[in-house]
């Protein structure tokens, strides 16, 4: 996965998904955008305020299970500085919160 990132925007996080048209077919594209969009809908919450977010899946993450994809991401954004201090860590089960 390929993260880019822009930090001091104004306004809440925002994220976006996207999968190439050369890397694979129709059916395995959406299901990498699908994967993508419930890791960013459970991390959304803990990303720091004014950061907008453009995550590209490669090739070899699209047979990736959702937990694998979600913790490599998780990853990425606690390396970069990107998620806020009460992060509760890279559970699958507790960063969903209904807010």
């Amino acid at each position: 996965m390929r993260l880019l990132f822009l930090t001091k925007a104004e306004g809440p996080a925002i994220a976006g998904v996207t999968v190439g048209k050369k890397i694979a077919g129709a059916v395995r594209r959406t299901r990498g955008r699908r994967v993508m969009r419930e890791s960013f809908r459970r991390l959304l919450p803990w990303i720091k305020d004014g950061t907008w977010i453009v995550a590209s899946l490669r090739e070899n993450a699209l047979g990736a299970k959702a937990d694998e994809v979600y913790a490599d991401m998780a990853l990425s954004l606690k390396r970069r500085g990107l998620l806020k201090a009460e992060w509760p860590g890279a559970d699958w089960n507790v960063d969903c919160r209904d807010d």
